[in-house]
């Protein structure tokens, strides 16, 4: 039997010998360096890629990859190093002498660049299986990529030529150029940014456009606005100065979507806001002739909402020109309430004077008030900041007037008796409104409520109101902004109104089933004291026996009806109407109480003789503050009915009186001496101002005893803050006012000092 040997091959090889492999390498890659070279020279149509490919493959594999990567490395930077000296050093030195030819520099690195990136797509092409294996193995960027670093080390930072600081200079003079009204190559700028955008820096993220273009480009800039900013804030006035502010900002959003980047806009945007308009806040607002106060006095609502949009660009800009515009109205509110000082002689005077002074003061505020919202809507577009700051400064001056809670109440009164007649509700509506947003601004709205309700009673008790529904309307805009307990006693005043008028109709049926007679027709409004602003004490008056008798006969009807209450007749609110013959005609008189009294004295005076002063005193038993007033009514003002000697509009003690006889008046029916709103004089506004401190004091010990009783406990700092808060809404109390109301709360044992810590106090129930 006869066997075969199989033969093996070994596994054990002598080494190739390092001549072959140089010699393969030299072969293939003299192939591949001269296709390379071919698409330099834009003949690449004349190359086989299958064959190319292949080269760049087989050097790969047989591990020469590191070779092949070094000598296209090689290649690439020793053609861009080639064209650089051939192509653009020729146009550094036009440049140099001709600035305005700069762009041709623009235009010979765009040349290269994008003839450049074209062979480089080539070549990546042909050598990708040594991007996809080599490279990342090595840890190298990938030819593309190579080749760009190439292009910046060798042509943009060039260490043989000055490129760089040539590309860098021509960029900047040609948007200098441009920002000084020269048209440039757009085309040329951006085709160069975007190949610095493009380029990367050697970490790969960031690209050379930053280091290279951007931030000298910001620095020039900022020098260029410093430079510009100065020349032009002191050339043109204010409005003008905001336009071409507003115009470079514009062409710098504009230069930076055409031909550099969008994340350069806020960059160059914050540049031009430092030097353009944060530098020069004050000298804009502050300029003479066109700053912010001729712009505010003239309504010039276009260059105020570009001052807005500019000064809300840079930091202080909204708070200055916030300031700047309450000062404004400070200095408004200042002349208004001048002129009312001014005026205040006259008011003292007459109580007509004092009305129209405090009918112009609210009519003139509230003209400031409807300007300046209307600049907030149209030129600072509502912002809530400019809103504050002018709300801010209106309750500034109008609280700086001791007089605003009285003026504020007699215009309301006005318009509620006056001017609303013949308004649409709409009409009337903004008034009121008008008027509440004003009354807001008030920090005595307790002062307000003492005005206001002696209004209101003057006009419920003569009717003068047109309407209830807009007196209510009125009192529920007051109760929104004060809350119920403003409000309870006002609407208190409606309620008594109402049931007088039930009693009254009660009372008719009364003297109808017990068939009694009054001396005259009787029509009482009963008050409830708590409500209304009635005296204390009435003022005393002989009323005439058939007033006697009828009050009389009310008195029993009512309580009979109301055990308990008891009646208080106040002459001084009342009115009445007499038939009055002259001999001309006779006429129907409409006149006060008092008047009445007065008159009704003549009734027994024989014709043409006089009563003296002493004797009209005597018999009536009135105060002589209410009875000179009371006969200026009737012998000095614009109806005569009684005739004084000597002739004056002031009344003295030594004075006669006669009826006139002779009085003629076209009108059948008159109306003399009703009780008319006027403006309280010194003495009256002192007595005023000591009666709201007493309600004060009421106010803030029960405001302390709310606190206390809910809290059982508390130190004073606390105690303090918190009445303050509760009492906020009607007044602005001082600590030190709080402090004596603590003191007298204690003496009176509503409070007591905590045992060991004096600033803590305890409620005691």
């Amino acid at each position: 039997m006869a066997t075969v040997r199989r033969v093996t091959k070994g596994k054990i090889r002598p080494p190739q010998r390092r001549a072959d492999k140089d010699s393969q390498f030299e072969t293939t890659w003299a192939t591949l360096s001269s296709a390379i070279s071919t698409i330099h020279e834009q003949k690449a149509y004349t190359l086989s890629y299958e064959e190319v490919y292949r080269s760049g493959y087989n050097l790969v594999v047989h591990k020469c990859g590191e070779q092949l990567y070094n000598g296209v490395k090689d290649l690439i930077a020793q053609f861009l190093e080639s064209e650089a000296k051939a192509t653009i050093l020729p146009v550094l030195s036009i440049a140099d002498t001709s600035p305005s030819e700069g762009v041709q520099v623009l235009k010979m690195i765009q040349k290269l660049w994008k003839h450049h990136v074209t062979c480089l797509l080539m070549i990546s092409d042909i050598l990708v299986h040594m991007d996809k294996n080599y490279v990342p193995q090595s840890r190298l960027p990938r030819t593309y990529d190579m080749g760009l670093y190439l292009f910046r080390d060798t042509v943009i930072r060039s260490p043989n030529y000055p490129i760089q600081s040539h590309l860098q200079m021509v960029l900047l003079n040609q948007i200098t150029m441009e920002r000084k009204g020269d048209v440039i190559d757009r085309g040329a700028i951006k085709s160069c940014t975007e190949m610095l955008l493009e380029i990367k820096e050697n970490n790969g993220v960031e690209s050379i456009y930053i280091s290279d273009f951007e931030n000298l480009f910001l620095e020039t800039s900022r020098e260029f606005y410093r430079v510009e900013s100065d020349e032009l804030v002191r050339y043109f006035d204010p409005p003008e100065y905001m336009r071409k502010v507003e115009e470079r900002l514009e062409e710098e959003q504009l230069r930076c979507s055409h031909y550099l980047t969008e994340k350069t806009e806020p960059k160059i945007r914050t540049i031009v806001e430092q030097e353009m308009i944060a530098k020069h806040l004050k000298t804009i607002i502050d300029t003479e002739n066109w700053g912010l106060v001729q712009l505010l006095v003239n309504n010039r609502k276009e260059d105020l909402e570009r001052m807005f949009r500019l000064f809300s660009r840079v930091p202080k800009g909204s708070r200055e020109l916030q300031d700047g515009v309450a000062e404004h109205i400070k200095e408004c509110g200042k002349a208004i309430n001048t002129n009312v000082k001014a005026s205040a002689e006259s008011a003292e005077k007459g109580a007509l004077a004092g009305v129209t002074l405090a009918l112009r003061w609210v009519q003139e505020v509230l003209d400031l008030k409807e300007r300046f919202d209307t600049i907030l809507v149209s030129a600072f577009g509502k912002d809530k900041s400019f809103e504050n700051a002018i709300n801010s400064a209106f309750e500034q001056f109008i609280n700086l007037n001791p007089k605003a809670p009285e003026f504020m109440s007699l215009f309301i009164d006005n318009k509620l008796k006056k001017d609303f007649k013949g308004k649409s509700d709409d009409e009337v509506d903004s008034i009121l409104n008008k008027t509440t947003t004003l009354f807001r601004f008030l920090s005595d709205k307790d002062i307000f409520e003492r005005y206001y309700k002696q209004h209101l009673s003057n006009r419920l008790l003569h009717g003068k109101s047109l309407s209830d529904e807009t007196e209510r309307g009125m009192i529920a805009k007051l109760k929104v902004e004060c809350g119920y307990q403003f409000t309870s006693k006002l609407e208190g005043m409606f309620t008594d109104m109402r049931l007088s008028v039930d009693a009254l109709g009660e009372f008719k049926k009364f003297l109808e089933r017990t068939e009694k007679v009054t001396p005259m027709d009787l029509n009482v409004t009963v008050l409830t004291s708590t409500f209304w602003p009635v005296p204390s004490n009435p003022v005393a008056c002989n009323l005439p026996a058939d007033f006697l008798a009828a009050t009389d006969i009310y008195e029993r009807f009512y309580t009979s009806r109301h055990n308990g209450r008891k009646l208080t007749w106040h002459t001084t609110m009342g009115n009445v109407d007499l038939r009055a013959t002259f001999n001309a005609r006779k006429h129907d008189l409409n006149v006060s109480t008092m008047a009445a009294v007065v008159l009704l004295l003549f009734n027994d005076v024989p014709e043409g003789e006089s009563l003296s002063y002493t004797a009209i005193e005597t018999e009536t038993g009135l105060p002589e503050e209410h009875l000179k007033r009371t006969l200026q009514s009737v012998a000095c003002g614009k109806f005569k009915i009684l005739v004084k000697e000597p002739k004056s509009r002031e009344i003295g003690n030594t004075d006669t009186f006669k009826f006139n006889a002779s009085f003629t008046e076209k009108l059948a029916r008159i109306k003399i001496q009703t009780i008319a709103s006027r403006v309280e004089t010194s003495v009256e506004n002192k007595e005023t101002q000591e009666k709201v401190d007493d309600a004060r004091k009421h106010m803030a010990e029960a405001a302390i005893v709310r606190v206390m009783k809910n809290r059982k406990a508390l130190d004073h700092n606390n105690l303090v803050t918190e009445v303050i808060g509760q009492l906020q809404g009607r007044f602005n109390p001082t600590p030190s006012m709080i402090k004596k109301r603590i003191e007298a709360l204690i003496d009176r044992e509503y409070l007591e000092r905590a045992p060991g810590n004096r600033t803590i106090y305890n409620y005691l129930a």
